[in-house]
């Protein structure tokens, strides 16, 4: 038997981590629960890179969990996906199946292994006002002073900011009643290519997504009554493509600051790796240009 009942798959953005998570999966008899913080959301897929056709395998659906159960517009978060990972887990392995964990979202791969004791947080208006008279600068300041657990994504937009230091306010001033967890024992995966073979995928995914219809796909959640700042929240994709379409950015100057924010934001996901890896998790990377029969193997010999 297995000595884990967790298989995690990670990577940056464009590493093909989900490709390997879905072909494991089929070979085993295993369900994907999705770990990107922004998958989450209906409507939102070229943006998100969630790659449907990933998850078909020789002719056969793989499973997913955590993935389109939260409408755009609204601001799911590490809370709300800890509970959902459980019910996901809790299902999938009751079912004597092994869940497959794949995502390059730090965070919620930590509180999906680690079961930090997480509240929900009310909104606090007036913290928020009095944030609004700082800077983009001071806020990120604030939140790196905070000492607690946030994401890298939190300092994408400044709405994230904000909500990020009111959730750390929170949770300073109002401490957790430990919960029981279930205890997960994981085999990590980590999928990465050589630097300049990284950036060449992430400008080539790029240009393959606007040429799927990315553009369309913002437009048409602007019609639906999104706001552009509500867009933005979402950073990346979103926050760029919407800025385009609103007149705020040319074509190019919108692809072209993409295309940065999504390398340094490449870069961010490999540094909270290594830092997971410093806290004591045992990442076993495998080079993404190994053959695909390769990468089973690799993940065998670990089993």
């Amino acid at each position: 038997m297995n000595p884990y009942n967790l298989l995690v798959i990670l990577g940056a953005t464009a590493s093909g981590k989900t490709a390997v998570a879905a072909q494991w999966a089929a070979r085993h008899g295993g369900e994907i629960i999705s770990a990107d913080s922004r998958q989450v959301y209906r409507d939102m897929t070229i943006g998100t890179g969630k790659d449907y056709a990933d998850y078909v395998v020789n002719g056969v659906q793989i499973p997913c969990h955590c993935m389109d159960i939260a409408d755009a517009g609204e601001q799911y978060n590490v809370y709300q996906y800890q509970q959902d990972f459980l019910a996901a887990f809790a299902d999938i392995s009751g079912r004597g199946k092994i869940p497959v964990l794949c995502g390059g979202s730090g965070l919620y791969i930590e509180a999906a292994l680690k079961g930090y004791q997480l509240l929900q947080t009310p909104i606090n208006e007036e913290l928020r006002q009095s944030l609004a008279a700082k800077d983009d600068c001071e806020l990120e300041s604030m939140l790196a002073g905070l000492k607690t657990m946030h994401n890298h994504s939190d300092t994408i937009t400044r709405k994230r900011m904000i909500r990020a230091i009111e959730i750390a306010t929170y949770q300073q001033k109002h401490p957790v009643v430990l919960l029981s967890y279930p205890n997960i024992c994981p085999l990590i995966i980590g999928i990465y290519f050589v630097r300049e073979t990284q950036r060449q995928r992430i400008t080539a995914r790029l240009q393959q997504r606007l040429d799927a219809g990315m553009l369309d796909e913002v437009h048409h959640l602007l019609e639906t009554g999104i706001t552009p700042e509500q867009l933005e929240y979402y950073g990346l994709e979103y926050k760029f493509l919407t800025l385009f379409l609103t007149g705020k950015l040319t074509y190019d100057e919108m692809f072209r600051l993409l295309n940065t924010a999504i390398h340094q934001f490449a870069k961010r996901q490999m540094t909270w790796f290594r830092r997971m890896e410093r806290n004591g998790d045992v990442i076993n990377w495998l080079p993404g240009s190994l053959s695909m029969e390769e990468k089973m193997q690799k993940i065998s010999d670990l089993s």
